[in-house]
């Protein structure tokens, strides 16, 4: 397949339409609103259904609404709007749903900024809705991982009935990259007779199905909880990805790096190896489940001294990058936030201060 170029907004409405998802619901909120202003148009060229809600609070149980119902559906939005969408996300979540939730990070707390930013980290990870729910999330580092993580992720939600989200940034959602649409990621939607509510006589059923996330016995709730459990260990021994970049050499540092900030990294390390330093990474991207055993394994080299993580935000990963290392090596931290993006300069700098 020819690759054509394309803003990263609109590489991953296209996605989604490849992978068979033809419904969309969204809010605009900068920098991600490429993605509904190429929808509004495309979707209506493949039959498929786009609604702008009144917010994103009502985007969230929209989306509830065409999962509960076996439709395949997915929305983009950029951090405030996570946040407003995180309770319907738990529902989401406890009603064991598949979704596909986008998030084009910005700066903040607060209104922030609309520049660039990985400050979202921790509340994809670890925050994303009450109630013990977690969610598979995915870090693109390019608009073509974003477009191959978005078709992967319809089936992996379909997988494991449960929202998967795509952890981008403002860079991911507005560059522009030459991109093609792998023919092996696209998928037929599973069956899902056997629990949506897409009624009877489609089903040919005398047996209701019924969606819900209340329980008000603590017995049923508590089995509902260990059932949700059981998916997150699944994910955790079936879904962990990461990408290691110069790890075959005797490395003094280890950088552990996810996104687009990741790149800055990998410039970084080529520029460190012509001056004779080398510098090894671990790019994770799955962020959940987290690539705990191959930073572990990379931290543990003979040659490496010491472990940073490089980040658009004030840290958020270094806690997961601690548990990884388990105290064998010193873990620190660098980056910037507010949509100031760290240089190859900046970073190489800091490399030369852990190892001085």
């Amino acid at each position: 397949m020819a690759k054509v170029l394309m803003k990263g907004n609109e590489a991953i409405g296209e996605a989604a339409i490849r992978a068979g998802c033809l419904n969309y619901f969204a809010y605009p909120i900068t920098p991600q609103s490429e993605v509904a202003e190429y929808l509004s148009r495309r979707l209506e060229d493949v039959g498929g259904v786009f609604l702008q809600g009144e917010s994103d609070v009502a985007v969230s149980y929209m989306i509830l609404g065409a999962a509960a119902a076996g439709a395949r559906v997915f929305t983009t939005s950029s951090s405030p709007g996570i946040s407003l969408m995180s309770e319907g996300i738990s529902y989401i979540v406890g009603d064991q749903c598949p979704a596909v939730f986008v998030n084009i990070m910005r700066g903040g707390p607060g209104l922030g900024g609309i520049l660039p930013s990985q400050a979202d980290y921790l509340q994809a990870t670890k925050g994303i809705g009450h109630g013990d729910c977690r969610m598979l999330v995915m870090a693109p580092a390019s608009v073509q991982d974003a477009v191959e993580m978005v078709m992967l992720a319809f089936p992996l939600a379909e997988k494991y009935r449960n929202p998967v989200m795509i952890l981008g940034d403002g860079l991911i959602g507005q560059m522009m990259e030459p991109v093609e649409f792998p023919d092996h990621l696209k998928t037929e939607p599973s069956n899902k007779d056997d629990w949506a509510t897409n009624g009877m006589d489609t089903r040919k059923s005398n047996s209701r199905n019924l969606i819900r996330s209340l329980f008000l016995e603590p017995e049923q709730l508590n089995q509902n909880n260990l059932i949700l459990r059981a998916k997150y260990e699944q994910m955790k021994k079936e879904e962990i990805r990461y990408d290691a970049y110069n790890t075959d050499t005797d490395y003094k540092v280890l950088i552990v790096s996810y996104g687009t900030m990741s790149r800055v990294c990998r410039t970084a390390i080529d520029q460190l190896k012509a001056e004779g330093l080398e510098v090894g990474m671990i790019r994770p991207q799955s962020l959940f489940p987290f690539p705990e055993k191959a930073i572990e394994d990379a931290a543990t080299k003979k040659s490496c001294k010491s472990v940073t993580s490089i980040e658009m935000s004030m840290g958020q990963m270094v806690e997961d990058v601690e548990r990884s290392v388990k105290g064998k090596l010193p873990v620190s931290w660098y980056g910037k936030c507010g949509g100031d993006v760290p240089t190859p300069e900046e970073v190489i700098e800091a490399v030369k201060k852990l190892v001085e």
